[in-house]
């Protein structure tokens, strides 16, 4: 068996007078040709490269040279002919496998397609043609069996460039560093923007929240579906200053609870300045001043002992006050309500229901939900623990987003109850409900732009 990649002799290659070579048969020479011949006579002595280190910064600057990924499946397969790992004019500057043999490592690659992709790695500069004359590739030995000539592709252009080459390689592989670490903080600032908008629309937070989020959706609407790092650097500035716009509505609102709870704590308390004086806290509808029986009257079915140690009790002290605040409920307290420019964005259809087809107050929404109330087969009951637990407002907001959904939902009127019993334990909130309803309803126009 030939063996197909054998070392040429030192000096006889590139850095003779007669370096220059021309390509066999039809094939012109091109003054590209010429110039890469030129370039790689002056190889600095003693350099040497790892073959497969430069195939792989190759394998990644190859947009800059203009080569397609069968043509580096070529260069890998016409790199395994060359005999050692290292690069270098001692080991040899030409392989010389032939098409069939070249073919078979580069997994049955088409001869035609083979000679193409040559023709290629040749155009780019990347391997040098040094044809036999009748265009063969082979090796010629002297007596002692070394390598007196060889003729097919030099390597030579490769180890003359191959600092350029691994220039060229780290510099995209910095570029596409910064493209992922500028899609991630993409991504984080698109994720903390949607949650602080849902959260400010839920806490009622100042600010006209629906045009923040308009905002915000035309910015993301902007970005190309395969963005480049110059694209993305506008967008993503642009993202940071809206985030940091909604930090500071929402830490104005942290503000104003913290002086409201403030102000709850510091509340005037009722006192007695006479020290003596007993104060007692017992369940009653509202403060009640009791006073001192005169001497000479007497307790009204009390006249027992009990009664009388009682009634000496009490006239220990000219004056006791008594106060008294009706416990609270928690599962009583009503949601907060949203803006109900908000709620006919995410639930368009209520619309249909309202006078005249619009929806322009709060009475028009409830009335609205009476209607749909009644087409849903929700019963009054259901309707009216609804109203109870979280307000008239929000019953009928849930009424607007049941009917988005409508064709989702097996029984209403056990859905609705079913909400009323979470909201009733602190389970249930309407803000994801709409935000939701909101994103559903903006994706179609989205898709059609």
């Amino acid at each position: 068996m030939a063996v197909f990649a054998l070392p040429a002799i030192k000096g006889e290659d590139m850095h003779n007078s007669n370096f220059i070579t021309t390509p066999f048969g039809r094939r012109s020479m091109t003054l590209g040709m010429l110039s890469n011949q030129y370039e790689a006579k002056n190889i600095e002595t003693g350099k040497s490269v790892d073959k497969w280190r430069l195939f792989r910064a190759l394998c990644e600057a190859r947009s800059i040279y203009g080569i397609s990924d069968r043509a580096l499946a070529v260069l890998n397969a016409l790199l395994s002919f060359y005999p050692e790992n290292i690069l270098s004019e001692e080991n040899g500057l030409v392989v010389f496998p032939s098409n069939a043999q070249l073919s078979l490592r580069a997994h049955g690659i088409a001869p035609a397609t083979l000679r193409r992709h040559l023709a290629a790695l040749v155009a780019a500069g990347l391997l040098i043609r040094k044809d036999s004359p009748n265009g063969k590739r082979y090796a010629r030995r002297d007596r002692k069996g070394k390598i007196d000539e060889a003729f097919g592709f030099s390597v030579a252009s490769l180890i003359a460039r191959a600092d350029e080459i691994f220039a060229h390689a780290a510099v995209i592989a910095a570029d596409r560093q910064r493209l992922r670490i500028t899609k991630e903080r993409l991504s984080i600032c698109r994720r903390d923007i949607t949650k602080l908008i849902e959260i400010a629309l839920q806490e009622q937070a100042p600010g006209d929240w629906v045009m923040i989020q308009t905002t915000f959706q035309s910015i993301v609407e902007t970005m190309p579906r395969a963005p480049q790092i110059r694209n993305l650097i506008g967008v993503l500035d642009e993202l940071e200053m809206l985030r940091s716009e909604i930090l500071i509505r929402l830490e104005k609102q942290l503000e104003t609870q913290k002086q409201s709870a403030t102000e709850s704590q510091t509340e005037r308390h009722i006192q007695n300045t006479d020290l003596k004086n007993i104060f007692e806290s017992e369940p009653a509808s509202s403060l009640q001043l009791v006073q001192d029986p005169k001497p000479n009257e007497t307790l009204t079915g009390c006249g027992n002992q009990e009664a009388s140690q009682s009634l000496s009790r009490s006239t220990d002290n000219k004056h006791r006050v008594i106060i008294s605040q009706k416990p609270t409920n928690p599962s009583a307290q009503s949601l907060k309500s949203f803006p109900l420019d908000l709620v006919i964005q995410a639930c368009p259809e209520v619309t249909s229901y309202g006078y005249g087809g619009r929806i322009e107050s709060w009475r028009d929404l409830m009335t609205a939900a009476t209607v749909i109330r009644t087409m849903l087969n929700i019963s009054p009951s259901a309707y009216q623990d609804a109203c109870d637990v979280m307000g008239p407002q929000n019953a009928a907001t849930v009424i607007a987003c049941m009917l988005e959904r409508a064709q989702h939902i097996n029984s209403a009127g056990g859905y609705l109850r079913n909400l009323t019993r979470r909201a009733q334990r602190g389970e249930f909130a309407i803000g994801p409900m709409l935000m939701a309803l909101a994103r559903s309803q903006r994706s179609p126009v989205r898709d059609a732009a």
